[in-house]
């Protein structure tokens, strides 16, 4: 095995060598293969160059304890833009989403519980036995998010409208300015057709604190807790920081098969969904090669990019190359820091990428069992297949374990966001055995009372969260198998991700649109001419959502038509 591996490796490197490529992608993510895909349609030769041993970046699929199969960091999908499953084919090339039936469970120390659906009746029913006030108000809630969807499936969809970086003639400029007109008008008449009221609480949304907003429309803790998990996945944000709002409508905007808001597990794991895109890919002509890692990006004197330079010594040349890797990856570590303008090196390097993002996967040998909730047990119940809320009884316990991290330590009760896709996945584990997701928050990349690199640390923090889940289904810490475990410097190390940052930098409201990656450059062009962005550090934004290696793969296309590059 081992000799045919590396056989395998020195053809792909003698074939990146043979020619000069239309276009290198850097990292074989779900931006990366989604950006290559779209090149390699537009009939240009590509090549992507994966430094780890797995393609998908944060979407994969491992075997981390033997039989198991883990989406080892990103876990559930809705984000996928619709477009791109329809462009590419993916269910065609073996996508295959799995509905949850039920959106959210949350158990609740005193015995009881919230279960959220797809079935209006059915929420209501639950929401009374709290509130019926709340009962009422969940409804329009609802469908003010979904009306506010709408107008951000615009945004999520375009290019964001750049001011030109590099010499043009005055026929582009004038292009430019018309295609900004259109944007902007386009804009505007999605915005305006809210109306005002809708329009002012859009705007609120956007600018306050997350518990502001729920505070607003409910009574219920449980019910506000359970809705303020979405807003802190993947942040180091209180939920009372103003414009925390926002991360709570980017984790709503997503669908199942054309329902909105609708979560789906992945069959064979969250890799299933980078290998679909692979194939599309590789059908469309792009080369994908693994063990491949690039030390350094080449440019020439001019300030034009001609290629990348391999840890292995292999150079392999291109006018274009498109990075995946996070900003901070690129600017500060691929590229010669004499070949940045200090403004934009600077911005670079203050790009905030805290984390506070824990993975535990593990593999037991039994399913959960709710005290609360035992229905079906011990078959799958509707609640096994939600996403299930651990530690999140009240905002308060979620704002405690939020400061914790702020003071340099891992949550005493983390925040736990719990999946179990063997719930509807028979693929991915033994029968009668299961696979467990926990995300766990808040945990500091940088702590105060001891070190990840710790083996008696990391224990602890395991054994902390499953003694937390043991206090709502009892005998969960028994039934471990195994587990693995990513904190943010493994994040870091293991994936790629700066800081441990799932979102390639912090999805606040002063780093998106215009400003993201930073101010000037959110065009997915950089100061280097042939050098472009495709992944989460652009815009849209982070998840497995593949619209920024779409449209960065656009703006590519559009610049070798015009002869930029």
């Amino acid at each position: 095995m081992w000799r045919r591996c590396f056989s395998s490796n020195i053809n792909s490197s003698r074939t990146l060598k043979e020619k000069k490529w239309d276009a290198l992608v850097i990292g074989a993510g779900h931006n990366g293969l989604t950006a290559a895909a779209y090149l390699a349609r537009s009939g240009l030769s590509v090549a992507v160059l994966e430094r780890r041993h797995i393609i998908g970046g944060a979407a994969i699929t491992e075997e981390l304890v033997p039989g198991f199969k883990f989406s080892g960091c990103s876990y559930v999908q809705s984000l996928l833009r619709p477009s791109i499953i329809k462009d590419l084919e993916l269910a065609k090339h073996g996508l295959k989403l799995l509905k949850m039936k039920a959106a959210t469970f949350t158990p609740c120390v005193d015995g009881r519980y919230l279960l959220l659906t797809y079935n209006q009746k059915q929420n209501y029913k639950e929401i009374s036995r709290f509130s019926k006030r709340d009962a009422d108000a969940f409804p329009r809630y609802e469908s003010q998010l979904i009306k506010f969807c709408e107008v951000m499936d615009f945004l999520l969809d375009s290019l964001t409208p750049e001011t030109l970086n590099h010499d043009t003639s005055f026929t582009d400029r004038l292009r430019d300015k018309l295609n900004k007109s259109v944007f902007w008008g386009r804009f505007l008449h999605q915005a305006l057709s809210l109306g005002q009221k809708d329009l002012v609480d859009f705007v609120d949304l956007l600018l306050s604190p997350t518990s502001k907003v729920l505070n607003n429309w409910f009574e219920t803790d449980v019910l506000k807790a359970t809705l303020a998990g979405d807003a802190i996945i993947g942040s180091m944000a209180s939920i009372h920081a103003p414009g925390s709002g926002y991360v709570l409508l980017h984790h709503v905007m997503g669908n199942t098969d054309g329902e909105r808001n609708v979560w789906s597990h992945v069959e064979g794991g969250m890799g299933s969904v980078s290998s679909a895109i692979s194939k599309a890919a590789r059908e469309a002509g792009a080369h994908i090669v693994t063990n491949a890692e690039v030390s350094q990006l080449m440019i020439e004197d001019s300030g034009v990019v001609n290629g990348v330079l391999l840890e292995d010594g292999t150079q392999v040349y291109s006018s274009v190359v498109l990075s995946n890797a996070t900003p901070y990856k690129t600017f500060m570590e691929l590229v010669p820091q004499n070949v940045l303008p200090d403004d934009f090196f600077h911005a670079i390097k203050n790009i905030d990428y805290k984390s506070g993002t824990t993975k535990i996967n593990v593999a037991v040998d039994k399913l959960p069992e709710f005290q609360c909730y035992k229905f079906n047990y011990p078959e799958a119940g509707p609640h096994h297949t939600a996403t299930i809320h651990i530690g999140t009884d009240s905002m308060e316990e979620i704002g405690l374990a939020c400061q914790d991290a702020w003071n340099g330590l891992s949550s005493q009760r983390p925040v736990i966001e719990m999946t179990i896709p063997s719930s509807l996945d028979k693929t991915i584990s033994p029968p009668g055995k299961h696979v467990v997701s926990l995300f766990t928050q808040y945990t500091p990349y940088n702590l105060t009372d001891g070190s990840w690199e710790d083996p008696a640390y990391r224990e602890l923090y395991a054994k902390r969260c499953f003694n937390l889940i043991d206090e709502y289904a009892p005998g969960f810490s028994s039934s471990v198998i195994g587990y693995d475990m990513l904190a943010p410097p493994d994040l870091e190390r293991v994936i790629g991700l700066t800081g441990g940052n799932i979102f390639h930098g912090a999805m606040s409201l002063d780093s998106l649109f215009l400003m993201r990656p930073v101010k000037g450059w959110s065009g997915y062009r950089t100061p280097v001419r042939g050098l472009y962005l495709c992944g989460s550090g652009t815009h849209p934004g982070g998840g497995v959502m593949g619209a920024p290696g779409r449209n960065s793969a656009q703006v590519v296309i559009q610049d070798l038509k015009k002869h930029y590059v």
